[in-house]
């Protein structure tokens, strides 16, 4: 599902936001997660489900006993499913890289999901082809191709979005 988000009758672009603002548009349940654990598992609400209540996205994480632990994953799995899943509509005549800027960005690092969604953001607006999208970028084919490739949830989005247009899906290097 693609989500175009409009900021100009938004307030603000979900994937820039602090955490506590993004989190105030969400609503955060807790349960029991499923699985192996045994006592203190059945005893404690470690699992967390966050939903982004404007888009309707949700990321979960249970896989550990800690609930704080589990709050953070689930906030970065949602964070990332937004950058993938919501376009904000750009000028790719227009457009200025903002500085913090880099396809060498590591997964764990937090303005990784800005990065994922600005490259988005530019390939939609170039009808997800690349070759377009790497001058607007100003990085090289192999760059954001090996960008894209990364992450196995965005290159399934970039894949998925461009076969609804009949281009041919990206193979790696």
């Amino acid at each position: 599902m693609l989500i175009i988000w409009d900021l100009k009758n938004m307030n603000n672009d979900p994937r820039s936001q602090s955490d506590e603002a993004f989190l105030a548009d969400c609503r955060v349940e807790t349960y029991r997660g499923p699985g192996p654990g045994g006592q203190k598992r059945n005893k404690t609400s470690s699992a967390v489900r966050i939903t982004h209540l404007p888009t309707s996205l949700q990321a979960t994480a249970t896989e550990l006993r800690s609930q704080p632990m589990n709050r953070s994953m689930a906030l970065r799995r949602l964070r990332l499913r937004v950058a993938i899943e919501v376009r904000q509509p750009v000028d790719v005549a227009s457009i200025e890289m903002p500085a913090w800027f880099t396809l060498d960005v590591s997964d764990r690092n937090e303005l990784y999901p800005q990065v994922v969604g600005l490259v988005l953001d530019v390939l939609a607006a170039n009808d997800w082809a690349t070759a377009p999208t790497k001058d607007v970028l100003k990085v090289g084919s192999s760059q954001l191709t090996k960008f894209l490739h990364g992450d196995p949830s965005v290159w399934a989005a970039v894949n998925r979005e461009r076969g609804l247009r009949n281009l041919r899906p990206l193979t790696a290097n």
